[in-house]
């Protein structure tokens, strides 16, 4: 099993992913976004967490066997080397079609969609945060 992503700003979504993704299998490996491959996708002023404190956190997760950084935008290089045999993206992901989806298959694995938590992605709990908005429970 291996998933991936910036996991900028850790929170209960990212819990919910890593948790259903290593319940498929007997090993989770996390392909973690640079810090400078994040400020690419995700702009100039992210991440707010460092690359080593985001690994860190990743990896003092039970369900988290190891923690891979890359500095491309996609993992697909990475990928070529530890070759998954699931491949387990957040639901957000879920209609669009992913650059990694043919390294996986190529190397017979699958794409899986995981769960997705509304109202607390990153940009979202950034966005209140910066509005001084408290989320209600």
């Amino acid at each position: 099993m291996a998933t991936g992503g910036c996991f900028d700003v850790l929170h209960d979504g990212h819990r919910q992913l890593l948790e259903a993704a290593r319940a498929m299998g007997d090993c989770l490996i996390v392909l973690l976004n640079s810090d400078a491959s994040v400020a690419r996708l995700k702009g100039p002023n992210r991440p707010l967490v460092p690359q080593v404190q985001r690994a860190a956190m990743l990896a003092a997760f039970s369900c988290v066997d190891s923690v891979l950084v890359f500095d491309e935008d996609t993992p697909t290089e990475l990928l070529e080397r530890v070759r998954p045999h699931v491949w387990v993206k957040g639901g957000d992901y879920g209609a669009i079609e992913l650059p990694e989806t043919a390294v996986v298959q190529r190397h017979g694995g699958q794409l899986v969609v995981g769960p997705y938590l509304e109202g607390v992605s990153t940009s979202e709990l950034i966005e209140r945060a910066v509005a001084g908005r408290v989320m209600q429970s």
